[in-house]
This record gives C-alpha cells, sequence and structure tokens, in this order.
C-alpha cells in the first residue's frame, strides 16, 4: 500500500509539472509584456516549488508513520474480510 501511495504522490507531481510547463508554452505569445511573462514564470514556479515541497513532506510523514497508518488500515481490511465471512457461513 505504501509503495502505490508513493507511486501516485510521484505521478500527481509529474502530472503537475507537465501541466505547468504545457500551459506556459500554451499561453507564452497571450501575455502582453516581458514583465508580465516574467510575472507568470515566477508565478508558476512558485506554485511548483510549494505543491512539490509539500508532497515530498507528505512522503516523509507517510515514511516515518507507516506501521501505524497501515497497520489500521491493515487491521481494519482484514476486520472486513473476517464480517464478511461472517455473514457468507451465518
Amino acid at each position: 500500500m505504501h509503495r502505490r501511495d508513493v507511486t501516485v504522490a510521484w505521478a500527481f507531481v509529474l502530472g503537475l509539472w507537465f501541466s505547468i510547463i504545457f500551459v506556459a508554452i500554451g499561453t507564452w505569445s497571450l501575455a502582453p509584456t516581458g514583465g508580465a511573462r516574467t510575472a507568470l514564470l515566477i508565478g508558476g514556479a512558485v506554485v511548483l516549488i510549494f505543491n512539490t515541497a509539500a508532497i515530498l513532506a507528505m512522503l516523509r510523514h507517510y515514511r516515518e508513520d507507516r506501521d501505524f497508518m497501515y497497520g489500521l488500515d491493515i487491521q481494519f481490511l482484514d476486520e472486513a474480510r473476517e464480517a464478511k465471512k461472517g455473514r457468507k457461513h451465518g
């Protein structure tokens, strides 16, 4: 489960980077001045940096608390499986 969550988080980071870059390239000619382009590039860079940093912090937290978080998930999945078996056989 942890590996899947990490993979999905990195997919979101890559998707964000690709989408911001795509939008920057697609709208470059729409910016009226060089100053506007600079402001848009700085804004996009800030979004990328803060979102990437937030996801990295989230992944670090997941790694630190992996046993606790995923242990509860596994426990609940096991309990749900047992309850389902009980309904079928009961």
